[in-house]
């Protein structure tokens, strides 16, 4: 019976049988009955079920020694089926209270009940306090146990051992290796007596040794005893693992009382269970976004955390025993899966497989409001896989599905048929809008569905000025730098931001590496990607390219500054299959083909999502297509894949060729290709054409052609990864010949990027006769120049505004324009010209005495006739909405070769009649001799310099309507003018 008004509120339901015995709770003695063949148990000092409450963990033993919580929230503890469990993923740790061991003596003995699939330098617990690096006197003296080590002596093994420095000794002795843990949840006791350490697994003695240590040398004068999920080694990740049950005694437990005190098989198979059931579910559930709402394959693991799990469907003609998910359902079909584990427990999924419906397709396309890129219109439902059929109110604008798209012979195939391209308003145009209806069949049903988009014009655009990098710095160092030259001159680069980090991670494994910036095809904006991977955060290479993420990292910004998650959540985009181990070095390349940008990427494949096998766990390149680098194709496309190791492709496009550089990751030759850790050459003109082999002789309109090889190592002598090529910008003094390009490899080993400088026609000359790397013209360049250590990056060109940007860490702001006008008789014209040489668009405004006229700007000018009368303009141009370039005012311009006259035109009643009356001035500074004619006549007048004179016209009408008269003149010097001026209408009735 249990006492719950004495228990804290979440319990562990093998309390009773496991550590009351011998045990006081809360002042009530509870005596507990032993059997014949059972131990009696000593008192514990402290037993952590892992009930907490707010930042405590609660010693359930009655002794009162909570342990203080540090980074953990109330979703950090889980139930697995009554038992609670504290789920340490990297992110907390427990301060354990002083007095749990004495250090009196050596006896001591901790109980540690955990399950872990992460093998990496961790503590499980420790006691002892000091964190500090290897082998100083920072780092304090200690005992521990990792429950899953990614040391190659201990390979996912349990690691322990006893440390006291002694001189210039590390003084750690550690138990040999006896194995790792069971399935599920395992039981490791470590216990202390005398000179000697003995861990027992589950009861049972796996590893002792000897030493010579004192655990009064260990126990700190604090009132920390140690932790829980903390190593004292300074880079040391904080343990990723599951615990449901800690105890701490001060004496040392025999084998049969370690075998009777931690809990039972029952109780941790049944905890177990429950977590094995809550951590399947998204995984198997994978895209679906529900058990109730199933209509995508589900994945079924061969495992997990260690456990064998064999699948099983109720109805395998809706959902299969590999988890395929039938589209053919007429009706919402309940399925029973089940999941057996070695054990025979069966753990159980009720699963709802919906009706096969095209409205579901639809729903699931999602396009933006606006767009400055070709739109993704998809032609197969993402869903239930309905034929999809795009057509557009405005083809010219957005096209619609071509019904007679036929799909090359080499590469991938456009996903969209022809539709979604776009065609952007001209800057200064203005923004159109486009209504685009999506037809979806799906067997006899068929629907339809409106999307409206506004396509954008076209940004400003300006001349490049100079370059901004992108890089993170090191294994410890996981976020994204980025540096910008001073000019146009690509080896004049400096830090930005101050030399602060501009993107740190805190989704996902909260790591970034291998930054790739892409300009858009337009021009006008530019995406980042970046690996999901973070070393220093404890995870071990090999762990990272097994289970590594199958994210990639996506930005975009305008300005190399601000920068925006381009799915909206502070979270990368799964792009990887399930069977992949990891997803390395992503980076994009415009397809003029496609039309499309392809992103491709390393990665180790699986023969499924289990990740069991242990063949053919080479890395390959894989590549998928995106439009807008928030959707992309699934499942990834193999891209490169030759039998041997090989990553971090980088390309770029000179003439009808794509070039692309790529890493050989083996350690030594692979087939074709000279040596391992080093860059090699290829070239194809068709960039998602997949290469089976590295051959200097393959045909690049088929496949990609071998054209170089060992690339950088003789140059460099070191191995280099990362490749990154970039054209340099006219007026670049590096590009003498205009045809510049500067090629660059990480030295990972030795300071990051070195460079070489090159030509475009040098890259594409290169073959196996005549090598770009065994040329003379072929040196590495001095160091310098380029941001300091960098690692794996990206190089991409930028135009003044986004350069200045980059140096004063602000937004784009407005350059400086310059207004100039000229006049020709009494048409004037007015020239914008922006201080970066870049677009102009908007209009200016004409003024002279008290008339002005605005006018749109046309290729940077605007032309006016200034009525007569005005001597002197001025223009201003106005700007533009999007503000990017500052308003000017040009200087007057005085009119010459004109006269300067007017006429005004007046009625009157006369009989009856209506009588026109026009008034002549003569503002010239001459006499001139004019002639009026209107509808009712025609008179000849002369007026001296200064005068006027007033001129009668009969029409003979009760009423005359509005009309106009024209005014001639001449003068004695040649001066002329010709006007015409309005005349009212009038009614004498």
């Amino acid at each position: 019976m249990r006492p719950s008004a004495l228990l804290p509120p979440f319990r562990s339901r093998r309390l009773l049988a496991a550590t009351l015995s011998g045990a006081m709770v809360t002042g009530l003695c509870l005596a507990v009955p032993l059997s014949a063949s059972a131990a009696e148990l000593p008192a514990v000092t402290a037993h952590y079920d892992m009930t907490h409450a707010g930042n405590q963990l609660l010693d359930i033993s009655g002794n009162g020694r909570n342990a203080a919580l540090t980074g953990f929230t109330d979703a950090s503890f889980a139930d697995a089926g009554g038992d609670a469990v504290l789920r340490f993923k990297k992110d907390g740790y427990a301060a354990l209270p002083k007095g749990l061991v004495t250090g009196t003596d050596n006896a001591f003995t901790v109980e540690y009940t955990v399950a872990t699939q992460t093998a990496t330098n961790q503590f499980g617990w420790v006691i002892g306090d000091g964190v500090g690096a290897w082998n100083t006197t920072a780092l304090g003296n200690h005992v521990f146990v990792n429950p899953r080590s990614g040391e190659s002596a201990y390979s996912n093994a349990v690691l322990s051992g006893i440390r006291v420095k002694s001189g210039t000794a590390n003084g750690e002795v550690r138990l040999p290796n006896g194995g790792g843990l069971n399935p599920g949840f395992s039981t490791l006791t470590l216990v202390g007596n005398g000179n000697a350490l003995t861990l027992y697994r589950d009861g049972v003695q796996i590893s002792t040794v000897t030493h010579t240590s004192a655990m009064s040398s260990i126990i700190p004068s604090g009132t920390t005893l140690g932790y829980l999920g903390r190593s004292l080694y300074t880079g040391d990740a904080l343990v990723q693992a599951d615990v449901t049950d800690v105890k701490f005694w001060d004496v040392a437990l025999t084998q049969p009382q370690v075998a009777e005190s931690m809990p039972t098989a029952a109780a941790k198979a049944a905890a177990n269970e429950a977590l094995l059931r809550a951590d399947l579910l998204p995984t198997v559930l994978g895209a679906n976004p529900s058990a109730s709402q199933v209509t995508r394959n589900l994945t079924f693991p061969a495992s997990s955390n260690g456990v064998a799990l064999t699948w099983a469907s109720q109805n395998t003609a809706v959902i299969s025993n590999t988890g395929v998910v039938s589209r053919t359902v007429t009706a919402d079909t309940p399925v029973t899966v089940t999941a057996t584990t070695p054990t025979g427990t069966v753990i159980s999924f009720d699963f709802t497989v919906l009706a096969a419906s095209p409205s579901a397709d639809l729903d699931a396309i999602s396009l933006a409001s606006r767009t400055t890129e070709n739109l993704p219109l998809v032609t197969k439902g993402s869903v239930n896989g309905a034929t999809i059929t795009w057509t557009s109110s405005d083809p010219a604008l957005v096209t619609p599905t071509d019904a007679g798209y036929t799909a090359p012979a080499v590469g991938s195939a456009d996903p969209f048929a022809g539709g979604g391209l776009v065609a952007r308003p001209a800057y200064g145009d203005g923004d159109r809008t486009v209504t685009l209806t999506a037809q979806a069949v799906l067997g006899e049903t068929t629907v339809e569905k409106s999307f409206t988009v506004t396509v954008g014009e076209h940004a400003r655009s300006a001349p490049d000025a100079g370059y901004a990098a992108a890089y993170f710095k090191s294994d410890g160092d996981e976020k994204i730098y980025q540096a910008a030259t001073s000019g146009n001159d690509f080896f004049t680069f400096s830090p930005v931001n101050g030399g602060a980090a501009v993107i740190t991670s805190t989704a996902d494994t909260k790591g970034l590496r291998d930054p790739y910036i892409l300009r858009s095809h337009d021009g006008d904006k530019y995406y980042m990607v970046a690996t999901d991977l973070c070393i220093s955060c404890g995870t071990g290479w090999g762990p990272a390219q097994s289970e590594g993420s199958l994210k990639i990292e996506v930005w975009e910004s305008v300005d190399l500054v601000h920068w925006t998650r381009t799915n909206g959540q502070n979270t990368g985009i799964t792009i990887n299959q399930p069977a992949a181990g990891m997803t390395w070095a992503p980076e994009a390349y415009w397809d003029d083909e496609l039309q499309s940008y392809v992103v491709f990427f390393a990665s180790r494949l699986y023969s499924d999502a289990s990740h069991t096998n242990s063949d053919k766990l080479y890395a390959r390149m894989f590549s998928v297509l995106t439009r807008d680098f928030k959707t992309f194709t699934s499942p990834p496309a193999s891209w490169q894949d030759t039998g041997y190791a090989r990553i971090d492709s980088t390309v770029t496009k000179i003439d009808d060729y794509y070039y692309r550089f790529t890493k050989n990751e083996e350690s030594g030759a692979a087939g074709t290709l000279e040596s391992g850790k080093d860059i090699f050459l290829e070239r194809s003109k068709v960039l998602t054409a997949p290469t089976t082999a590295s051959s200097w002789t393959a045909d690049p309109n088929q496949t990609w052609q071998l054209t170089d090889t060992r690339m950088t190592s003789l140059e460099t002598g070191q191995s280099g990864e990362g490749p990154e090529i970039v054209k340099l910008n006219e007026g670049d003094p590096n590009n003498a010949s205009g045809d510049g390009y500067v090629f660059l490899v990480d030295n990972y080993g030795a300071g990051g990027y070195r460079a070489f400088a090159t030509t475009g026609a040098e890259i594409a000359s290169s073959s196996q006769s005549d090598r770009l790397s065994q040329r003379s013209s072929w040196n590495v360049r001095p160091v310098g120049g380029l941001p300091a250590s960098p690692r794996h990056g990206a190089f991409v060109s930028v135009p003044q505004t986004v350069l200045t940007a980059m140096h004063d860490w602000t937004g784009i702001t407005a350059v400086d324009s310059t207004t100039e006008l000229t006049a020709d008789g009494r048409d004037v014209e007015a020239e914008v010209t922006a201080a970066d040489g870049g677009d102009v668009v908007g209009s200016v405004t004409f003024s002279g005495g008290d008339w002005s006229e605005t006018v749109d700007l046309q290729d940077g000018a605007a032309t006016v006739a200034v009525p007569a009368g005005i001597a002197s303009v001025t223009a201003e141009y106005d700007g533009y909405a999007d503000g990017l370039v500052a308003t000017s005012t040009s200087a007057a311009v005085e009119l010459q070769g004109g006269l300067e006259l007017a006429a005004t035109a007046a009625t009157r009643c006369v009989a009856g009649k209506v009588q026109l009356v026009v008034t002549t001035r003569n503002a010239d500074d001459q006499r001139a001799d004019t002639v009026l004619q209107t509808p009712y006549g025609s008179k000849n007048l002369t007026l001296a310099a200064g005068a006027s004179a007033s001129t009668s016209f009969s029409t003979r009408a009760a009423s005359i309507p509005a009309g106009t008269l024209t005014l001639t003149g001449s003068a004695a010097d040649g001066s002329t003018f010709e006007g015409t001026f309005p005349t009212p209408a009038a009614n004498c009735g």
